[in-house]
């Protein structure tokens, strides 16, 4: 993590295009042949700070009070992953905006990131089967795509705009509002696969 942390960092003290992997591993105290034995790009190195964001929702959702519908179990994972302060720092939000936006104008730091999103939908359909009980894998697999993408549109809106935070444009806001969106998907698919 001490590598993809630097890398952030890098990326947004200097910028992508000028920061070189060899920048990273120094700035990490390891030697660039280390870098590379972890990492076959400058960019893949943040793929652990998107995993371990995307890793906090679906624990939060596997978190949440058993006797809650699955949609007010994503709402409280929402709420304690996207508010500043209960899931991550005020100054951490700020990098994850600067991170977001260069996956949104980098294709391959984009690469990067959706390989994050798409390794999150699984995480998030094996946390859904868990609560449900359902173990029908294409309905699942579905809901947790129309979940992670319900948040990943809200993180990246809000991270395209200068909105704060908190408020109606925040993260959280923006999700819930996605979520909201949602109330009537079928979460309880039935049958079973």
């Amino acid at each position: 993590m001490e590598i993809a942390r630097a890398a952030a960092a890098l990326f947004v003290e200097q910028g992508l295009r000028a920061t070189r992997a060899e920048d990273i591993a120094q700035a990490a105290g390891v030697a660039p042949r280390t870098f590379y034995r972890y990492f076959a790009t400058k960019e893949e190195a943040v793929a652990p700070l998107y995993t371990a964001g995307a890793s906090r929702w679906t624990e939060a959702v596997r978190d949440a009070p058993a006797d809650l519908p699955v949609p007010e179990a994503l709402e409280h994972a929402l709420h304690h992953t996207l508010t500043p302060g209960a899931g991550i720092s005020e100054s951490s939000w700020q990098w994850v905006r600067t991170l977001v936006r260069l996956a949104i104008s980098s294709p391959a730091l984009r690469k990067v990131w959706s390989e994050a999103c798409h390794d999150s939908e699984r995480t998030l359909a094996e946390a859904l089967a868990a609560r449900t009980g359902q173990d029908n894998v294409a309905a699942l697999n579905f809901a947790a795509a129309v979940a992670a993408a319900a948040v990943r549109v809200a993180v990246e809106t809000w991270a395209s705009s200068d909105a704060p935070t908190e408020g109606p444009q925040g993260p959280a806001a923006l999700a819930q509002a996605n979520l909201a969106a949602l109330r009537n998907f079928p979460w309880d698919m039935g049958g079973h696969a």
